[in-house]
C-alpha cells in the first residue's frame, strides 16, 4: 500500500519502479530523470502545477487541467512557452513511452526554470521554463471509501489574495504542509483550515463538503483551490436537485451535521467518517455522499463517453 489511509491512500504497483519521465520534452527513466539544482522549483518553489488522471485511454478533464494551469501561471506572472495542445501533446509522449492506459496520476510541474545563482528575483533566471510530467499507476485503495477519514481544525489559515491568492496552484505548498502536520500531530487524516475572517475555507489537501438537513453546504470558495473535482460536485448537485450552498459558515454552525466528504482528483469523492470526536453517516451505503459518489463517477464516464 501507499500511505497509511488518506485522501492519497493507494495500491502500491511495482510497475511504478520502471516509469519515463518526461522532463523538458525528454524521455528519462526515473533512475536518471534530474533537474538542475539551480531550478526555481527546487530552490524557492516558484512554478505551478496540476495533478490530472489517465482513465480508460481519456485524461479526464484535461480542458479545466490545463485552463486551470495556464491562470494559475498568469496569476504568479510565469510566462508558459508552449500551447494548451503543445503540454497535450508532452502529456500523450510519456504515456505511450510507459504504455499507459487507464489507472493513472500524472503530476504535471512547470517552474519558472534555472536561475544563475540563488536569488528569489526573477532576473536572476536564465533561459526559459522547466516542465516536468510524472506519470504514475495509481489507484486508490479501495478501503477508502469504505472506512473514510479523520478531518480536524487546525490553527493554520488559508492566505488572501494580497499574501498568495489560494486559488493559483502553484508549488509554494508550505501554508497545506503546516497544515498537514498539525492535522497529524491532533491524530486527523486532514485538517480543516478556515479563511483569515474565521469561515471554514477547505481542508489541507482537498476540499470540504458538509451534509446538514439534506442540503450539501460549502465554501464560498474565495479562499481555497478553485478545485475541479469541487466544480463538478456542485454541477452534479445542482443537476440531480441535490440543494447545494456556497456560503460563509463556521465550525459551529456544521458541528452537528450528519455527513462529510472531502473532494480531490486523485480520489474523487472521498468519505469522512468522523469529524473531530463526532462519528458520522458518510461511509454509510445509503448516505447522501455515497449518492453523490455514484453522480460524480457517471459524470467521468459520460466524459469519456
Amino acid at each position: 500500500m501507499g500511505p497509511l489511509m488518506s485522501t492519497h491512500s493507494y495500491i502500491s504497483n511495482p510497475k511504478n519502479e520502471d516509469i519515463f519521465i518526461n522532463i523538458n520534452g525528454n524521455l528519462l527513466h526515473r533512475t536518471e530523470a534530474k533537474i538542475s539544482v539551480f531550478d526555481s522549483g527546487f530552490l524557492l518553489g516558484d512554478g505551478v502545477w496540476e495533478g490530472i488522471r489517465l482513465h480508460q485511454s481519456t485524461l479526464v478533464f484535461i480542458e479545466e487541467h490545463i485552463n486551470r494551469l495556464f491562470a494559475s501561471a498568469k496569476g504568479i506572472s510565469l510566462d508558459i512557452p508552449l500551447s494548451r495542445q503543445d503540454i497535450i501533446n508532452e502529456l500523450n509522449k510519456v504515456l505511450i513511452k510507459n504504455h499507459m492506459n487507464d489507472d493513472v496520476h500524472i503530476r504535471l510541474i512547470v517552474s519558472r526554470g534555472d536561475k544563475i545563482t540563488p536569488y528569489q528575483n526573477p532576473n536572476a533566471n536564465v533561459g526559459t521554463i522547466n516542465f516536468v510530467i510524472i506519470p504514475e499507476y495509481k489507484k486508490t485503495n479501495p478501503d477508502t471509501y469504505i472506512q473514510g477519514i479523520s478531518i480536524g481544525r487546525v490553527p493554520n489559515t488559508r492566505p488572501n489574495e494580497n499574501i498568495l491568492s489560494p486559488q493559483y496552484n502553484t508549488l509554494s505548498k508550505l501554508n497545506c504542509i503546516l497544515a498537514s502536520i498539525e492535522a497529524n500531530k491532533l491524530g486527523y487524516d486532514e485538517g480543516i483550515m478556515n479563511d483569515i475572517n474565521g469561515n471554514i475555507s477547505t481542508c489541507n489537501s482537498t476540499n470540504l463538503f458538509f451534509i446538514q438537513d439534506n442540503q450539501v453546504i460549502t465554501s464560498k470558495g474565495e479562499y481555497c483551490l478553485n478545485g475541479i473535482t469541487r466544480g463538478k460536485v456542485i454541477e452534479v448537485c445542482h443537476e440531480n436537485n441535490i440543494q447545494c450552498n456556497k456560503i460563509n459558515f463556521t465550525f459551529k454552525d456544521i458541528e452537528n451535521c450528519d455527513e462529510v466528504f472531502v473532494t480531490g482528483t486523485f480520489a474523487g469523492i472521498v468519505p469522512v467518517a468522523k469529524l473531530e470526536n463526532k462519528e458520522l453517516k458518510s461511509t454509510n451505503p445509503s448516505s447522501m455522499v455515497n449518492k453523490i459518489r455514484k453522480l460524480y463517477n457517471k459524470k467521468i464516464e459520460e466524459y469519456i463517453g
